[in-house]
């Protein structure tokens, strides 16, 4: 249970430093117009992403009374973590971004809302998590949420930081190791949710 609550924490870090189009965003804003535009791109999450838990609490609560189904669903989801895993263990040092329009909180909410790593993070990981955080009391589930969107949301800022004060950062070696570290445990994760689903499947 100590793990499933903390949780949050590494996942909301590791999805806040994975690369992706929303974190190529954020620098590339960072870099043409300063840190407040990376900022508010870092910050598009927090208004894109509640239809998409929604939409997944109520899938994952349709799947609950069925095993099978919701252990099929668990194997997916630690597939989709073992990916994001080789991503962030094959992550090269970074280049500069190309220079972008501003409108950044559009372009950021745009970004996620078209980024299918979001529904695919919910539907499959995100959403049965915090509905196991929810057994043991609504705070819980409430903790593991504000947790995630905290370190995901820091975590991109953070960079934008970074890139904003900092430069080398993007070119250094720090940024490599970070992802490489993150790709270790998303590795432990994407194990932990096969084998919740096979539990799941040898129920039936």
């Amino acid at each position: 249970m100590f793990l499933l609550s903390y949780s949050g924490l590494l996942l909301g870090f590791a999805a806040g430093v994975a690369p992706g189009p929303l974190l190529t965003l954020v620098i590339a804003q960072t870099l043409t117009y300063g840190v407040r535009e990376g900022s508010k791109v870092a910050a598009a999450p927090l208004i894109t992403d509640l239809p998409i838990i929604l939409l997944a609490i109520f899938i994952g609560s349709t799947l609950a009374a069925r095993p099978l189904l919701l252990g099929i669903l668990s194997l997916i989801g630690a597939g989709y973590i073992g990916f994001l895993a080789w991503e962030s263990l094959k992550i090269k040092i970074a280049d500069q971004a190309d220079a972008r329009a501003a409108k950044s909180m559009t372009k950021g909410i745009l970004t996620n809302l078209l980024n299918p790593h979001p529904y695919l993070f919910w539907m499959t990981v995100g959403a049965p998590l915090l509905l196991k955080t929810w057994v043991s009391g609504p705070w819980g589930a409430v903790f593991w949420l504000f947790s995630f969107y905290l370190m995901l949301v820091g975590a991109k800022i953070g960079i934008s930081l970074l890139v904003g004060y900092s430069r080398k950062f993007l070119y250094g070696r720090g940024y490599l190791w970070l992802n490489r570290i993150l790709g270790l445990v998303l590795i432990f994760f994407a194990l932990a949710l096969a084998k919740d689903g096979l539990a799941l499947i040898q129920m039936n």
